[in-house]
């Protein structure tokens, strides 16, 4: 008898375990439920994807929507309708809101504000400070939450935990794998004055790679005597992703495309537009970072999508605000560094869906496999496009990247199965969900 399914995929490359090859997907209530030759399949909606890829849905585990309280420049709607525009179907979301996330209150407001208003489904991550430490093994638990997230640099108020007794305190709480943004502030704050009036350049000069390598030092040391398990965000310098290459049974390594991409010679393009935390450098610590992704010393890719309006990123220099847009160009950036021969399609999709999954043990994402949610980022790899500003769906309308070509284009995200773009059109109204964890499940 002839199978029948709610959505046909008919006729594209698909990318899985298995490898690379012509498979057709069909999909039953929102999840994959068979895969292979369909040929006798029918669907309510068969979408003909021939000379197209599907990748496994693309998740993002590094994103700041800045809701609430800062949504002149973001907010969850906006920032996810960016994420689906670029082909990521999945999100995690930063704690530093305001207020913060750092409550099972706060956490709960954002899953209530995201619930079928987001494009993607997404995931919180929950702010670790001095006060809440106590609650922690509750909070990593709760629906909605992706686990504990510190800053040990470059934060304010109750979320900046800069010293070892306090990074101790809550990993000896933590049991899921916490994540860390990690500069060391005493550093930070001895070297202020290198800091020059009007010259973002001077911001990697500032914020050195010793500052992030000592931090992370004294991280791999508190973590390894607590027995925790820790995720270092953004790794910016080479020191870094040669000293974690001795520490995977513990440490995993996110980097971003922008610093992969970005050198410290693009200041004097971009001006305070490059300007993040941690900051792009010289082309030494790009060239390691990409070593670090061929030796597999990186697991994940994040975008540490940041968004801030032009007009604060006018601001001279060091009053500008660090962050740039990124969740919308992941994808079409790094499939140009694919085209390019820099990784392959399949180390990519390792990056961007398995790894995440992997490292935080989402439930039923992060693969093309029967059972599995049917969420898939379809792209043209060989299609020759311009990124440009009016592109960007985030409210503040800018990207690093205007202007830049690439090979290799989102053409379709869908989530759970539905078609949320297509052809970079929203195609259907939000219903994003929130991401499951094997270890919050019960």
């Amino acid at each position: 008898m002839p199978q029948t399914f709610d959505l046909l995929l008919r006729g594209g490359a698909v990318v899985d375990h298995n490898g690379v090859g012509l498979r057709d997907i069909g999909v039953t209530a929102g999840k994959i439920a068979a895969i292979g030759q369909l040929g006798g399949a029918s669907a309510a909606e068969t979408i003909e994807v021939s000379g197209l890829t599907i990748l496994p849905g693309v998740i993002d585990t590094q994103v700041h929507f800045r809701e609430p309280g800062l949504t002149h420049k973001e907010d969850l709607e906006t920032g996810s309708r960016a994420a689906v525009l670029g082909g990521v179907t999945a999100v995690f979301e930063m704690p530093n809101t305001n207020p913060l996330t750092t409550s099972a209150e706060a956490l709960a407001d954002k899953v209530s504000r995201a619930h079928h208003r987001m494009h993607c489904d997404f995931a919180f991550w929950v702010g670790g400070t001095a006060d809440n430490v106590d609650q922690i093994p509750e909070l990593e638990r709760l629906p909605g939450a992706a686990g504990i997230k510190v800053f040990m640099g470059s934060s304010t108020g109750s979320l900046l935990v800069e010293d070892d007794a306090g990074v101790e305190a809550i990993l000896r709480q933590t049991r899921r794998r916490a994540a860390f943004h990690s500069e060391d502030e005493p550093r930070l704050n001895e070297r202020k004055h290198l800091r020059v009036e009007n010259d973002p350049a001077s911001h990697p000069v500032w914020r050195d790679e010793i500052a992030a390598l000592k931090s992370t030092q004294r991280l791999i040391r508190i973590a390894r005597s607590c027995g925790a398990l820790v995720h270092v965000l953004h790794v910016s310098t080479g020191e870094e992703i040669e000293f974690l290459a001795g520490h995977k049974d513990l440490a995993s390594v996110e980097v971003t495309p922008h610093h992969l991409t970005l050198s410290a010679d693009d200041y004097a393009r971009l001006g305070t537009k490059l300007q993040m935390n941690p900051p792009v450098r010289d082309k030494r610590h790009r060239e390691t970072i990409w070593r670090g992704v061929a030796e597999s010393v990186a697991d994940i890719l994040g975008s540490d999508h940041a968004p801030h309006t032009l007009e604060e990123k006018a601001k001279p220099y060091p009053q500008s605000p660090s962050g740039m847009t990124g969740v919308q160009t992941l994808v079409p950036i790094m499939l140009d560094h694919v085209a390019a021969g820099r990784l392959t399609i399949e180390r990519f999709v390792d990056l961007t869906s398995a790894g995440p999954a992997r490292l935080f043990g989402i439930a039923g994402k992060g693969r093309i496999a029967v059972g599995y949610d049917a969420d898939f980022t379809i792209v043209d790899l060989k299609r020759e496009a311009v990124i440009e500003d009016r592109w960007i769906g985030s409210r503040c309308g800018w990207t690093p990247y205007d202007g830049k070509h690439v090979t290799g284009w989102p053409v379709g995200t869908i989530v759970r199965g539905a078609r949320v773009m297509w052809e970079g059109e929203i195609a259907a109204p939000a219903t994003g969900e929130a991401v499951r964890f094997w270890q919050a499940l019960g």
